[in-house]
C-alpha cells in the first residue's frame, strides 16, 4: 500500500524521463541527432522559466531582468575560466589557490602555459555574485507593493546589457568564446563536442528533472503554502503573521540562482556567450514562456518553454522570432491570463469526473 502511494507522485517524472529517452532514440533512428544540441540548449533556457514560475506564478512578482541573471552566471564563469592569471602564479596567494584547486595550469590555443580559474570555482563565484546582485535589487524593491520589482529588474537588465557590450573584459559585442568544458564528476563533462552530444543531452535532462522534483517538494511545503497565501491576498497573509517581504525575497533569490545556474551550464555547453543573452528581448521572452505555460504550472512552463525555444533555435520563426514571443505574451494576457493549459486541465478534470459519476451509476443499477 505504501508503494502505491509513492508511485503516483513520481509518475509524471517517469513519463517525462520516458519522453526524453524516446526523443533521443527517435533522433538517432532518423539520423537527426544533431538536433540534440538545440534541444539541450532549450532545456537550459527552460530552467530560467522554471524560476520565473516560482516568482510570478506563486509569489505574484514580475521580473524583467532574468536574462541579466542568466548572463551574470554565464559571463562570470566564462571570464574566470578563460582569463590568464599567470601573474598570480609566483605570489603566495597564487600558490595557495593552486594548491586548493581554484587556479589550474593549462595551455592556451598557441601552446603557452597559463593559469585559469577551475570551472567549479568559477561556478561558485557566479552564484555568489548573483546572490549579491539579487539582494541589492530585491531587498528594497520587494519591501514595497506594486510593480517596483518589474521596473527595477528592467533597468538592471538594460544596465548589464550595456556594460557587457562596452567592456573588453567581456569581449564587447562579440562576447566570449573558447570557454573550456566543465568536468562534473568522473567522465561526465559539460561540453559541446559532437562526441559528447548525447551525454550532454542527458545531463541537461537529469538537471531539469532534479530541479522539478526539488521545486515540487518546495511548493508542497510550508514555504509553498505561505507563497500561495501571499499570491492570493498579501494583506491577509501579513495579518496572519507571514513575513511577506522575506518570503518574496527568498523566492526572488532562488529564481535568480536558477537563471545563473542555467547560464553557467549553457556557457560551458556552447563554449561561449554573447551580450544578447542579457538583452531585454530575452527577458521578455522568458516572461512570455512562463505565461504560456500557465505561470504557476511547473510542468506546463517546462514543456512549453522547451518546445518553443527549440522551435526558435531551429529557426522555425525566421526573422519574426522576437515578434512571435511578443505576440504570444499579448495573446496570453488578453485571452488566457492563467495560461492556455489551465482550461484544458479543467476540461479533462470535468470529463474524468463525469466518467466516474457514470460508472458509479452503472454499478448502482
Amino acid at each position: 500500500m505504501s508503494l502505491m502511494r509513492r508511485i503516483p507522485p513520481l509518475l509524471p517524472f517517469l513519463l517525462c524521463a520516458g519522453v526524453m529517452v524516446s526523443l533521443q532514440q527517435l533522433m538517432r533512428a532518423t539520423g537527426t541527432q544533431y538536433c540534440l544540441t538545440q534541444l539541450t540548449m532549450s532545456l537550459y533556457y527552460a530552467i530560467v522559466v522554471m524560476g520565473l514560475c516560482l516568482l510570478m506564478g506563486h509569489a505574484g512578482q514580475v521580473s524583467l531582468g532574468h536574462g541579466a541573471f542568466f548572463a551574470i552566471g554565464g559571463y562570470t564563469s566564462a571570464v574566470l575560466t578563460t582569463h590568464n592569471f599567470s601573474a598570480w602564479g609566483h605570489s603566495s596567494l597564487g600558490g595557495w589557490l593552486q594548491q586548493g584547486g581554484v587556479l589550474i595550469a593549462k595551455e592556451d590555443v598557441f601552446g603557452n602555459a597559463i593559469l585559469t580559474v577551475s570551472p567549479w570555482a568559477a561556478f561558485l563565484a557566479a552564484m555568489l555574485l548573483t546572490t549579491l546582485v539579487a539582494l541589492l535589487i530585491g531587498y528594497p524593491a520587494l519591501r514595497l507593493r506594486g510593480h517596483y520589482l518589474a521596473m527595477a529588474t528592467l533597468g538592471f537588465g538594460l544596465i548589464v546589457s550595456k556594460l557587457l557590450v562596452g567592456s573588453t573584459l567581456t569581449g564587447a559585442a562579440d562576447g566570449i568564446n573558447g570557454v573550456p568544458p566543465w568536468p562534473l564528476a568522473g567522465s561526465l563533462t559539460v561540453t559541446g563536442k559532437t562526441a559528447a552530444r548525447v551525454q550532454n543531452y542527458y545531463i541537461a535532462c537529469a538537471l531539469v528533472l532534479l530541479l522539478l522534483l526539488l521545486l515540487r517538494n518546495l511548493l508542497r511545503s510550508r514555504i509553498g503554502r505561505a507563497l500561495q497565501a501571499i499570491h492570493d491576498r498579501e494583506t491577509a497573509a501579513n495579518a496572519m503573521g507571514i513575513s511577506t517581504a522575506a518570503y518574496k525575497l527568498k523566492v526572488f533569490l532562488l529564481s535568480a540562482w536558477l537563471a545563473a545556474l542555467a547560464g553557467v551550464f549553457f556557457t560551458h555547453f556552447t563554449g561561449g556567450i554573447g551580450p544578447s543573452e542579457a538583452g531585454a528581448f530575452k527577458s521578455v521572452r522568458y516572461v512570455a514562456l512562463a505565461a504560456a505555460g500557465g505561470m504557476a504550472n511547473l510542468w506546463g512552463v517546462t514543456v512549453v518553454s522547451t518546445a518553443l525555444n527549440y522551435a526558435s533555435l531551429r529557426g522555425w520563426f525566421g526573422s519574426l522570432d522576437n515578434a512571435v514571443f511578443g505576440i504570444l505574451l499579448i495573446l496570453i494576457i488578453t485571452l488566457a491570463p492563467q495560461g492556455p493549459l489551465k482550461p484544458l486541465g479543467a476540461w479533462l478534470r470535468r470529463v474524468l469526473r463525469l466518467r466516474n459519476l457514470s460508472e458509479e451509476r452503472l454499478e448502482r443499477s
